[in-house]
């Protein structure tokens, strides 16, 4: 155990606080083998972040290693969630680094018993090729009171709760862009 200042024991002698000073407060309550160990987070790069998950905008620390992702945890500076994360935002380092985590899409056919495995790039394809299809087909020039409105009813987008607000932003701005009415996140509903 480390050496008292004096300075402690003048704050021992007062009435309520000196029975505080005791209980394992201060640096003599540090052992000499956690003093040598250091921070956990020593040598790492840290970057401050916005959480991915709701619109909150919780903020956090992503630790890297060499580009490598190595811990991410609540900002203690975030004025809106000063170091604390829900359940969602503490396991958001899963979101890159879930060994389980899916690589390929899942895709059942129209009236198949079995899913079959596809590329990203194919799926991607096929998603594209209907939403220019819903679009020509659910396309609006003028509406029933004959105002011009060039929209287009045929789909619309619900953006979910892993997407941040930058990404949201975007996902609004092209659904607008083309001629979708009906959008709206998750966060808000």
């Amino acid at each position: 155990m480390g050496r008292r200042p004096k300075s402690f024991e003048a704050i021992r002698q007062l009435p309520v606080v000196g029975r505080a000073a005791d209980w394992g407060m201060g640096p003599w309550a540090v052992s000499g083998k956690t003093k040598k160990a250091g921070a956990r987070t020593a040598g790492l790069t840290a970057t401050e972040s916005v959480c991915p998950y709701c619109a909150v905008g919780c903020g956090q620390v992503v630790y890297t290693r060499d580009g490598e992702l190595v811990d991410i945890e609540g900002h203690p500076r975030s004025p809106i969630n000063q170091g604390t994360l829900c359940p969602k935002g503490s396991a958001s380092r899963q979101l890159v680094q879930q060994p389980h985590r899916l690589a390929r899409v899942k895709y059942r056919a129209p009236y198949a018993t079995e899913w079959q495995d596809l590329a990203l790039e194919t799926a991607m394809d096929m998603i594209a090729e209907r939403v220019i299809a819903a679009r020509e087909a659910g396309w609006q020039d003028v509406n029933d009171e004959g105002f011009r409105v060039d929209r287009t009813l045929g789909f619309a987008h619900l953006g979910g709760a892993t997407l941040d607000n930058e990404e949201n932003y975007l996902i609004k701005k092209a659904f607008t862009a083309m001629g979708a009415v009906q959008i709206e996140n998750q966060a808000r509903i």
